[in-house]
């Protein structure tokens, strides 16, 4: 398949656009990666995302996919020739669902909103987010790797990508509060699975690197407080 029919509209920084790339390096698929300015978003994604107007966007051809764990799941069904994504077993596939959600709706929000917070309400965030990584270590070992290198048994699957695509704003966050979120005296299964997972193939050198994702911070930081320094003259 050549680049021209699959484009993936985008954002290096955007964890969801970097699940969209795991699958897809998974699969060894060529795409065209399309950068986006999201302040001022382009006609093709307004185009193929009228919604929600967010990335990240699949374009198969002239047909988008959007939301990142819909791609996803739209690129294991289609390539099924490829290495498995979702667990055969429907189980298996319902619980890696239901963590997957778990982390977008509730874990991901909470590391964000950490990321801008200050006072009483950075130590409230800090505290659902280890707790957050707590389950995760219990769902890892209990009930999903099933003794395995990844949530996924043997290989990178579903839930690998849903929660690993997060972990270069983990740790850049990490330094950026200088805390520690995924600290492995207390998750060590996890943090072990954290070394695997960014030195697996379909992850290494797509996942941006912490100190990446911290320039990204400052320079959003400062663009934002330009903008509010402009308005408020």
């Amino acid at each position: 398949m050549g680049k021209s029919d699959l484009k993936l509209l985008g954002l290096r920084a955007s964890p969801f656009v970097n699940r969209v790339q795991f699958a897809l390096n998974l699969k060894s698929l060529d795409y065209e990666f399309i950068t986006e300015n999201l302040p001022n978003k382009s006609e093709l994604l307004l185009k193929s995302n009228p919604i929600h107007k967010k990335i990240p966007v699949l374009i198969h051809g002239d047909k988008p996919i959007c939301e990142s764990l819909v791609i996803v799941q739209y690129i294991d069904e289609l390539w099924s020739d490829g290495p498995s994504i979702l667990p055969a077993d429907p189980y298996d596939r319902a619980i890696a669902r239901f963590w997957a959600a778990y982390i977008d709706d509730k874990w991901f929000p909470a590391l964000r909103q950490f990321r801008y917070s200050e006072g009483e309400s950075r130590g409230e965030l800090l505290e659902k987010l280890v707790e957050g990584v707590a389950l995760l270590e219990d769902a890892f070992v209990k009930s999903c790797s099933k003794g395995k290198s990844f949530f996924g048994g043997e290989n990178v699957g579903f839930l690998d990508l849903a929660f690993g695509c997060h972990l270069g704003w983990l740790r850049a966050v990490e330094t950026i509060a200088n805390v520690k979120i995924l600290d492995k005296t207390k998750a060590p299964a996890l943090a072990e699975w954290t070394e695997r997972f960014t030195s697996h193939k379909a992850v290494k050198g797509t996942l941006p690197e912490p100190e990446e994702l911290v320039n990204h911070h400052n320079k959003m930081m400062q663009a934002k407080a330009a903008a509010a320094s402009q308005a408020s003259k």
